[in-house]
C-alpha cells in the first residue's frame, strides 16, 4: 500500500489506519515539533498530489477485509487539506464503509476556505490544532507559509466550528518558554471563548521534532494548565501498547533490531531500507524505546537510533 499506513496506536483514537495525501513532506506550516522533520515544501496549493482513485482503490482492497479499526485517519507526512481530492476520499469512505470512523487531523490553515469547509462535512470526528494566538509565536513555533497569519487560521477555525455538525477535539501543542507564558495563555482562553469544540486537548514533544532544542513539557506542567483552563480542556493521555494492534509484526520488530545492531538509522533510513512507512517505523521505535532495547542520538542528519 503506497497511501496508507498502520494499523498503528493512537493516543486519542485507540487503533487507527492512516491515510498519508501528500509527499513527505509537503504542508502549509514547517512546525518546530515536527516528528516528520523539516518541510520540504511549504505551500498553500491545494491539488491531487498523488491519484485520488489510487488512495480509494487500496481503501477499497483494504476495508473490504472487515479489519478491526477504531478509526480511519488521515494523517501522514504533510497537511491532508492541500490534497484537492480530499472531499471524495471522505465521501467515499462515509458511503462505502460506514461502519469505521472517519477522522481528519489538520493544522487549521486551510480552513478559511470553503471548499475545504465543506469537503470536510461528511467526516465523523475532527482534530483541527491551534498552537499560537499572537502572530508573533505563530511565527515562531509553526513557521507558516509567508501568507498565512494566526488571524486567518483562528477565523476560519471559528469558521468551521460553527458550520460542522460532527465531533471537534481541537489540540493545543505546548512548548515550554514559548507559547505558555501567562500572556499567550490568556489569549488561548479568549479564544476558545469563540470555538465550538467537544473537547481541547493539551499536547507536548513526544518524538524529536524538527529542531534539535525543543524540549518535551513536563506533564505536571500540562495538567496544571488543563485545569486552570477548566472544562473541557484535558492532556493527551499515554499512548496504547503497539503489541494490542493485530497488525504489529514481531518479524518486522525483529528486522528493525537487526538493522540497528549494524549501524545507527534515522527514522527515513529505517522506513527504506525496511519497505515500512515513515509513520508506521516510528512506532515500533516506540515500542523498542519503552522496551529499553533503542536509544536516541542527534546527529549531523537528524535523530539515529541505536540498539542500547
Amino acid at each position: 500500500m503506497s497511501h496508507l499506513f498502520g494499523p498503528v496506536p493512537s493516543r486519542r483514537l485507540g487503533v487507527s489506519l492512516g491515510i498519508d495525501l501528500t509527499p513527505q513532506k509537503a504542508c502549509t506550516l514547517n512546525c518546530l515539533y515536527c516528528e516528520c522533520g523539516k518541510t520540504d515544501s511549504l505551500t498553500l496549493e491545494r491539488k491531487e498530489y498523488v491519484p485520488t482513485d489510487e488512495v480509494i482503490g487500496e481503501l477499497r482492497e483494504y476495508l473490504s477485509t472487515g479489519p478491526e479499526l477504531d478509526a480511519v485517519t488521515f494523517s501522514g507526512s504533510g497537511e491532508p487539506t492541500l490534497h484537492s481530492g480530499v472531499g471524495d476520499i471522505i465521501a467515499f469512505l462515509k458511503r462505502e464503509f460506514p461502519q469505521y470512523r472517519v477522522v481528519m487531523l489538520t493544522n487549521s490553515t486551510l480552513l478559511h476556505l470553503p471548499e475545504v469547509r465543506a469537503a470536510l462535512m461528511p467526516a465523523d470526528l475532527v482534530i483541527p490544532s491551534l498552537d499560537a494566538v499572537s502572530d508573533d509565536v505563530f511565527r515562531k513555533i509553526n513557521r507558516p507559509q509567508s501568507a498565512l497569519s494566526s488571524a486567518q487560521l483562528i477565523d476560519g477555525l471559528a469558521a468551521f466550528c460553527a458550520e460542522f455538525t460532527g465531533e471537534i477535539w481541537l489540540e493545543v501543542f505546548l512548548i515550554p518558554g514559548i507559547n505558555d507564558t501567562p500572556e499567550e495563555l490568556a489569549l488561548f482562553r479568549s479564544v476558545f471563548a469563540r470555538l465550538r469544540v467537544d473537547r481541547i486537548q493539551l499536547n507536548a514533544l513526544d518524538r524529536p521534532g524538527a529542531v534539535h532544542w525543543i524540549e518535551p513539557m513536563p506533564r505536571e506542567n500540562l495538567e496544571a494548565i488543563a485545569h486552570d483552563f477548566g472544562p473541557p480542556v484535558e492532556v493527551i493521555g499515554k499512548p496504547m501498547v503497539r503489541r494490542r494492534c493485530a497488525s504489529f509484526s514481531e518479524n518486522t520488530r525483529d528486522r528493525l533490531v537487526a538493522t540497528l545492531r549494524v549501524r545507527p538509522c534515522t527514522l527515513d533510513d529505517l522506513a527504506a531500507s525496511l519497505g515500512l512507512h515513515a509513520l508506521d517505523a516510528g512506532k515500533y521505535l516506540d515500542v523498542l524505546i519503552g522496551d529499553g532495547v533503542v536509544e536516541q542520538q542527534r546527529g549531523e542528519r537528524g535523530v539515529f537510533y541505536r540498539v542500547r
